[in-house]
């Protein structure tokens, strides 16, 4: 059975032709606008001149570069992103039987940072929300975490802050392409690679399909604002996260898991504004992302 670092490595290559794809099909999308408008053009004249002349030339094709990463934002398989218009939400929420009920986090591999697993068993989601903190070199950044939704990932995600698991860690992964804008931390390797040693199953809005459902395989629309899990397939979080900064199309296989606040949108698109290492879509931040604290409000 492949081990999750092996799942995540799949998952990097999966990722790097799926940015490609994006990026093939919104460069097409933009050849033949112009093609359109140039042929009405076109047209028009011929009706005078009664001679059309059409020309096209493809471009080179870019090359989207993933310099780190795996358990990145990405699918099962390659698949072209259709235009935003024909993207729906993401699905309402209907609360699972026995949600938090039951939160088992299994032992995955080795922790790239030592950590103590989260309780396991019942996790109450009487309190709705909880606030917390993350304080980075680029600026601070509000989250408010949806317990009353996904409690088994709060459950996870707290535990690992009050440990100090993500202070001191970089944001490994900036992702700008058109159809993707999400900046990824998480991974004391700061390669990508690395998780808590342990894992734990999705939640909303991946449990609100039957696990054969095509449905999660269509992309939909993460909104701006979202906080949310990277995996490296289905069931394998561990404690890489993404913050996406505007509309996202990715089809519905990341837990969703909160939300961040203004200030922390601001800092988000200062970061995105100077853009990655290499100048491509998705790579290193350009601007260091190093997250000082991650702190729960009691």
């Amino acid at each position: 059975m492949p081990t999750n670092e092996q799942r995540r490595a799949n998952a990097k290559r999966k990722l790097e032709r799926q940015i490609e794809h994006r990026a093939e099909r919104e460069r097409k999308r933009r050849l033949y606008t112009i093609i359109g408008s140039a042929v009405a053009a076109v047209v028009v004249i011929a009706a005078v001149v009664f001679t059309v002349v059409v020309t096209n030339r493809d471009s080179d094709t870019q090359t989207a570069s993933a310099s780190t990463s795996t358990s990145t934002p990405t699918t099962s398989s390659p698949f072209d992103v259709p235009p935003p218009a024909d993207v729906g939400p993401l699905p309402e929420f209907a609360a699972p039987e026995g949600l938090g009920s039951n939160c088992q986090y299994p032992t995955a591999e080795p922790a790239s940072k030592p950590n103590r697993a989260p309780r396991t068993g019942e996790v109450p989601t009487d309190e709705q929300t909880v606030s917390a903190s993350l304080e980075t070199s680029q600026g601070n950044i509000g989250l408010q975490l949806d317990n009353g939704k996904t409690p088994c990932t709060v459950n996870s995600f707290v535990s690992l802050a009050q440990q100090g698991y993500f202070d001191d860690t970089v944001c490994h992964r900036l992702t700008t392409s058109d159809s993707l804008g999400v900046l990824q931390c998480g991974d004391p390797t700061g390669e990508g690679t690395g998780g808590p040693g342990y894992s734990f199953a999705d939640e909303y809005p991946v449990n609100q399909f039957q696990p054969d459902d095509p449905a999660l395989q269509q992309p939909v629309v993460y909104p701006r604002g979202t906080l949310a899990m990277a995996n490296a397939g289905p069931g394998t979080n561990g404690s890489q996260f993404f913050l996406v900064y505007k509309d996202s199309q990715l089809p519905p296989n990341y837990t969703v898991f909160g939300t961040i606040d203004d200030t922390g949108l601001a800092t988000l698109d200062k970061v995105a504004a100077a853009g990655t290492a290499d100048g491509g879509p998705d790579g290193n931040p350009k601007d260091a992302v190093t997250i000082k604290s991650l702190r729960v409000d009691p």
